[in-house]
């Protein structure tokens, strides 16, 4: 389990979930790791996860000076940067009357605008050749009701890693996507649903996924290793789908 061997990396949104899961790969196959995230409790219990190795960081997702401020903190760290997976996001699943202009906002601050001023402040420390992923949704890809503004800023994010990709290659950086389906993290805790409605919307999701089942954070953490590794040196501006099958109905 060498396949990070020497690569220094940055993990948004490390501290539950998949993020937390891709940071520990990331350090079983040898990377140096910094991950971010907002919450203290859980930043704490990355730092107890993670080991002392790891740094992490607070750091804002939807704010663009954090994401200035980061990038400085990164250098004095590492020097440079290697793999970035661009996984810290917000779902908020309502239908669209329910939206408001401050919510529309909040989502795509943290979806969209955050994530493209990471990589503008990332890209004078990034190595070459170095890998930046981005966490995208199979949201973006079938119209389930209630997720307009979700599914809408991850498409966002979906073409962004395209573009991103044709503009940095040429400096040695490539740009890919993941896209997860339903996958069993603590994000669906976090849609101001009762246990009840939760049920509900896990036994709904449920029946459209042709596995039979969630996927698990690992699952999606070991195709992040993948394209952090020199193993994906020719994959440059590809979406990788990992959704059960949900997206071919």
């Amino acid at each position: 389990m060498t396949r990070l061997t020497g690569k220094r990396a940055l993990i948004t949104g490390g501290t539950s979930g998949i993020g937390l899961e891709t940071a520990r790969q990331f350090i079983a196959e040898g990377a140096r790791v910094a991950v971010t995230g907002t919450n203290p409790a859980t930043l704490e219990e990355a730092r107890l996860a993670l080991g002392p190795d790891a740094i992490v960081l607070r750091s804002n997702a939807g704010d663009v000076a954090d994401q200035k401020a980061l990038a400085g903190k990164l250098k004095d760290a590492f020097g440079q940067i290697d793999a970035v997976f661009i996984n810290a996001g917000v779902a908020e699943l309502k239908p669209l009357e329910a939206w408001d202009e401050e919510g529309f906002d909040r989502t795509f601050d943290i979806n969209v605008k955050g994530p493209l001023f990471l990589v503008q402040a990332l890209t004078p420390i990034l190595a070459n050749p170095a890998s930046i992923i981005l966490n995208g949704s199979i949201n973006a890809h079938i119209g389930m009701a209630n997720s307009s503004v979700y599914a809408a800023s991850k498409a966002a994010l979906i073409s962004l890693g395209k573009t991103l990709s044709g503009e940095l290659i040429s400096r040695g950086v490539r740009v890919n996507t993941i896209s997860p389906g339903p996958i069993q993290t603590p994000l669906y805790g976090k849609l101001g649903f009762t246990e009840a409605q939760l049920q509900d919307v896990a036994g709904s999701i449920l029946g459209q996924i042709p596995a039979g089942r969630f996927g698990a954070p690992s699952e999606v953490a070991k195709a992040a290793v993948f394209l952090a590794s020199d193993e994906s040196t020719f994959t440059v501006g590809a979406e990788l789908v990992i959704d059960g099958g949900m997206s071919t109905l």
